[in-house]
């Protein structure tokens, strides 16, 4: 079972940044593939960004340019730069980690942080 808590959410002006972080347990984390999504009111749910645990990543069009994804294996963390945020950017972000074993994935989700971005 993997847990991950994540922080560095709040109120940001239209702009600004805010960098979040997702802490994982689990002793293989640098074997996860690590993402980021996030839930906005009266919307389903959107992919943002993803890290394999091989070092590529890619991003969700409407955020690409603007938020980098990023992982210290040792500290078994992802972080989600966000840079030049808009108010459509306004959401409750969530950390997701796939682990594989063997021929079975397993995902876990964060319980989430929010991010407000005020116009």
């Amino acid at each position: 079972q993997v847990q991950l808590v994540e922080s560095g959410g709040g109120l940001v002006q239209a702009g600004g940044s805010l960098r979040l972080s997702c802490a994982a347990s689990g002793r293989t984390f640098s074997s996860y593939a690590m993402g980021w999504f996030r839930l906005a009111p009266g919307k389903e749910r959107e992919f943002v960004a993803h890290d394999a645990s091989g070092g590529s990543t890619n991003y969700a069009d409407s955020v690409k340019g603007r938020f980098t994804i990023s992982r210290d294996n040792a500290k078994n963390t992802v972080y989600l730069q966000m840079n030049s945020l808009k108010p459509e950017d306004t959401a409750l972000y969530y950390c997701n980690a796939k682990e594989r074993r063997g021929p079975d994935e397993y995902n876990y989700w964060g319980q989430g942080t929010q991010v407000t971005v005020s116009s």
